[in-house]
């Protein structure tokens, strides 16, 4: 079974979980919504009713890269690129480092999830979470950036076996990979120097956020659920401790509600009992998820939401689908939006 096309953005290393799931999720919610909802407003909502800032990366000058290099590649292979004249990079936030590297111009393709506005007239070369090997050789690349996520694995088989040089890269999970991801993009591309840069520029950024984070009026650090809705899909599930969440919310100097009331798991099926538990003081969407059950009304209407403090207070936190998780060079902005956010209340 497949994590519902209604998803796109949805980063593809929790695809795997939430099909897993999704049965469950269905028989447990039983309720479904519509797909389309304006900006949440009202009076005690934290999404800000202004305009979101273009979907837009911030490029280094377009570095000349050093080739030919020999990598180490994270599902056991040794791999040589020669050239970065045709990039393919497998996944959106792949497509992030290589255009943030100011290599853009030289990539050919792109992911379903890679919906920055420097990307969008680029070819897809994916269908729902899966690559389409001939569509990626029919663009002629001359080097491949996948994840140890992405697949089929025949797919990743086949485009190995027509010669391509195909460089695997560990997923994200958390704020300490940010560093990770980009030296690796940068090294395979041979472009460590501006690796090294945008490296410093992502952390120098990540701090001065985090020096800027309100400290509580009452000194309490608020408890967050984060929620992975797709309510034309009646998919509604909770993020414990392995939803990719919890390194953000703490960064942000919040409390994984989730992770924190005992769920193991990346996601579970919502139910009242587990939200009650949970007890977060503010819950945590992706933007899109929160569109499809028609804004904060009526997230307020999924079974448990408004018994808790978050939902009685309609404190919701919504930042967008394509960069929330991926735990790169935009890392600074999605912790703001979650900062500014969270504690609104609080400035």
């Amino acid at each position: 079974m497949r994590t519902p096309a209604a998803s796109p953005r949805l980063p593809r290393r929790l695809a795997g979980a939430l099909a897993a799931v999704l049965a469950l999720a269905v028989a447990a919610t039983g309720c479904g919504s519509g797909t389309t909802a304006g900006s949440p407003s009202g009076p005690g909502d934290a999404t800000p009713g202004t305009a979101q800032a273009p979907d837009r990366v911030e490029p280094l000058a377009a570095p000349r890269p050093a080739l030919p290099v020999t990598v180490d590649s994270a599902d056991g292979e040794r791999t040589a690129v020669a050239s970065a004249d045709r990039i393919v990079p497998l996944t959106g936030s792949l497509n992030e480092i290589v255009f943030t590297l100011g290599l853009g111009g030289k990539v050919v393709a792109r992911d379903i999830t890679a919906t920055f506005e420097q990307a969008e007239a680029l070819p897809v070369v994916t269908r729902a979470h899966d690559v389409s090997a001939e569509s990626v050789l029919s663009l002629k690349p001359t080097v491949v950036l996948a994840d140890t996520t992405t697949g089929p694995a025949e797919a990743v088989q086949q485009i190995r076996d027509a010669g391509i040089p195909l460089v695997v890269i560990e997923p994200a999970k958390e704020l300490a990979d940010v560093d990770k991801r980009i030296d690796a993009v940068a090294k395979a591309l041979g472009v460590k120097e501006s690796g090294e840069q945008l490296k410093k520029r992502t952390q120098d950024r990540i701090a001065a956020v985090q020096k800027d984070i309100p400290r509580p009026k009452d000194g309490r650090k608020p408890r967050v659920t984060f929620l992975y809705l797709r309510g034309s899909a009646s998919v509604y599930l909770l993020g414990g401790r392995e939803s990719g969440a919890s390194s953000l919310l703490e960064a942000a100097g919040a409390i994984d509600a989730g992770k924190d009331s005992g769920l193991e798991k990346d996601f579970t099926p919502i139910t009242s009992e587990a939200l009650v538990t949970s007890a977060p003081d503010a819950i945590l969407v992706m933007r899109k998820g929160l569109d499809s059950v028609n804004g904060v009304d009526g997230l307020l209407k999924v079974p448990g939401v408004a018994e808790t403090p978050a939902g009685a207070d309609r404190r919701i936190v919504s930042v967008d689908d394509g960069v929330l998780l991926n735990y790169g060079p935009r890392t600074d902005q999605v912790l703001r939006t979650l900062v500014d956010q969270l504690y609104a209340k609080d400035k």
